[in-house]
């Protein structure tokens, strides 16, 4: 038994090893010159998860490229545009899906995270998909209050999930959930 259970967890090992985030669209607000845009660059490129940056000036946009393999932190992305002076408006997330069953107001495991899939079609997502998300200080105060009515699970609101929402394992503290959508 011990050694069925070691090989089961060899391959929930390896089946999840390609599960990954590859890269993310950063549009910045409040970008207004060449020094402002200079100063998220530098902040974005000191995550140790990126590998490169491009950059979309027209639009202050950011085009992360992530390592593979090492683990993306998203609330890290945000700190850092804020810890430049800015605020992020939308955060475009491209992940490596392998067969992951998603179902509207539902939460899935991925990649480290858990993601809360908003607005959406119950689904199959495999290969790269773009992922928005819609969490607080990641879109505008309005499209936040819009896509609070699409669910009534309080960790939308909070970002955390707590004892009484989508929890199911009593032993596990508050965790920080993603709200996202396609």
């Amino acid at each position: 038994m011990k050694t069925i259970s070691i090989i089961l967890l060899a391959l929930g090992l390896t089946f999840g090893a390609n599960a990954q985030f590859k890269k993310a669209s950063v549009h910045a607000t409040g970008l207004t010159c060449a020094m402002c845009s200079k100063a998220t660059y530098e902040a974005l490129e000191s995550l140790p998860f990126v590998d490169k940056i491009d950059t979309d000036l027209d639009n202050t946009t950011f085009i992360l490229t992530f390592k593979s393999n090492v683990p993306v932190n998203i609330d890290a992305i945000k700190a850092k545009v804020e810890d430049a002076g800015f605020s992020v408006g939308k955060l475009v997330m491209t992940a490596n899906f392998e067969g992951v069953s998603i179902k509207n107001d539902a939460h899935v495991a991925f990649a480290g995270n858990t993601l809360h899939f908003m607005d959406v079609k119950n689904q199959v997502l495999t290969g790269d998909k773009d992922i928005t998300v819609i969490d607080k200080d990641f879109v505008s105060a309005k499209q936040f209050k819009k896509f609070s009515t699409e669910t009534s699970m309080p960790c939308y609101k909070t970002g955390m999930m707590t004892g009484d929402c989508c929890r199911t394992d009593a032993t596990v503290a508050s965790k920080r959930v993603y709200h996202v959508t396609i």
